[in-house]
């Protein structure tokens, strides 16, 4: 068992039981507050604490699908200086991907698992990423990086085994999205799409300028 399982509540095991397709993982992580505090959560934190920003979420969204049989995969979306980094939690049904995310942003959280490719998936978030001066900002993705190489920092249990995989995600390949020429000519966010995509944040979570 591990040290996540063995720390569980009757109550808590009881709702981690409950969570048993991605889509019922997303809709737990839509009720948590989105944290705009500058730490990190271990999912068993996660569940405790009702918080999370979207590392926190990917996390604890990837130990969940563990649970249901998938690898607990992550992967890192990149923009350009003037916003922040998004994480995804991965699964794939039919061979196809989709993700569950913790966002402050409303069009940055489920996919679908209709995605043929990696980059397919990423893309779909493209036209919903985007910085409060409503700036499209991604710019590129980290390749998948799976949680169970860090088992034995007990990273579903433990808050500081945070910091090692926010360290390795540093580390790993990058895969650009655009070229020069389609970032110059690239449209601002239409009005209604940016008061789309701010609708429920947490102000104190935006990127700050």
């Amino acid at each position: 068992m591990s040290p996540f399982s063995s720390a569980l509540t009757f109550a808590e095991s009881t709702l981690i039981a409950g969570l048993d397709t991605p889509l019922k993982i997303q809709e737990f992580l839509d009720t948590l507050l989105y944290s705009a505090e500058d730490r990190y959560r271990a999912p068993l934190t996660v569940l405790r604490d009702r918080s999370a920003h979207c590392y926190d979420g990917a996390v604890f969204a990837a130990a969940l699908l563990r649970r249901l049989g998938h690898p607990p995969l992550i992967v890192d979306m990149l923009p350009n200086e003037r916003d922040d980094d998004h994480l995804l939690a991965l699964f794939k049904r039919d061979g196809h991907w989709g993700a569950v995310a913790k966002s402050n942003y409303s069009g940055l959280r489920y996919r679908e698992p209709i995605h043929r490719t990696l980059r397919e998936l990423v893309l779909s978030y493209f036209e919903d990423y985007f910085n409060p001066a409503g700036e499209k900002t991604l710019r590129a993705y980290t390749v998948p990086l799976n949680l169970a190489r860090f088992d034995r920092l007990e990273w579903e249990a433990r808050d500081e085994a945070l910091d090692a995989i926010a360290d390795r995600l540093d580390q790993i390949r990058k895969i650009t999205l655009l070229t020069p020429a389609m970032i110059a000519n690239l449209a601002p966010v239409d009005p209604r799409s940016l008061a789309a995509g701010l609708m429920g944040a947490n102000p104190a979570g935006l990127f700050k300028f």
